[in-house]
């Protein structure tokens, strides 16, 4: 049903980070093979579908930094994404999101141990590496495709991440919730160990990108000129007022 290497789709660079979101439904809904694309936003928060805004993003330091915000229509948290952040779509045409998504997660944590790095699965879709969280993912399900996006923690602004998705105080009291700082860390700062290695050393962000692309496609392409037009109409479905609001 699934393959081990994929076709790698070049996405266009520095589009907002809903523009990616529609390129992802747009191959959703064209591709025929497993395909993936790696991509890079300026500073953004995205929430879940059901998640209220208020309750989860600190809109007033967003605002006051040129923070982006929008919903996404999958579920899952609330993520703070920025230039070192790697952001990874996977696509496959299979309704069985439930097995893409477990594919997912066995290739991208093998294609990290492959680059050196002892990453292990949670229960909770995380990838840790040395205890902490170094990507997180969603899943979006449709009737004949599935899509999962992950992130990946190069050298994210751990400070900006923590300012700009801390909840209220109140909430944090509720629930006990530890630092950020003490559950997630940047793979620039891990030593790549020797013993699992298997490609060169990486030690920025676009080697990281040469090398993930490297491992896990078995071809490259471009988008058509005629999915530009097509993804910017999916785009506007974000844009949307009404869409920020969430779903009850």
């Amino acid at each position: 049903m699934f393959c081990n290497a994929m076709k790698a789709i070049i996405a266009p660079t520095w589009k907002r980070l809903v523009w990616y979101l529609a390129m992802e439904e747009y191959l959703a809904a064209n591709v025929k093979e497993d395909t993936f694309f790696l991509w890079i936003v300026r500073p953004t928060v995205i929430f879940g579908r059901h998640q209220v805004m208020e309750n989860e993003v600190n809109i007033p330091y967003c605002v006051a930094n040129g923070i982006e915000m929008y919903r996404r229509k999958s579920g899952g948290g609330c993520v703070y994404a920025d230039e070192g952040n790697l952001m990874v779509s996977y696509i496959s045409p299979s309704p069985h999101s439930e097995q893409v998504f477990a594919h997912y997660m066995e290739f991208m944590s093998g294609a990290l141990r492959k680059m050196g790095y002892p990453a292990v699965t949670t229960e909770h879709n995380d990838i840790l590496v040395e205890g902490r969280k170094v990507s997180g993912t969603a899943c979006f399900a449709l009737p004949q495709s599935t899509i999962v996006h992950a992130t990946l923690l190069w050298q994210v602004n751990f400070n900006r991440l923590q300012q700009a998705i801390t909840p209220p105080p109140e909430k944090l009291a509720k629930h006990g919730v530890e630092s950020v700082r003490q559950r997630v860390v940047n793979l620039c700062t891990i030593q790549q160990d020797t013993d699992l290695q298997r490609t060169p050393a990486i030690s920025s962000m676009s080697d990281f990108v040469k090398t993930l692309t490297g491992l896990l496609a078995d071809s490259t392409d471009m988008l058509p000129e005629e999915a530009h037009q097509a993804i910017d109409a999916i785009e506007r479905t974000y844009l949307d007022p009404a869409f920020l609001r969430p779903v009850r």
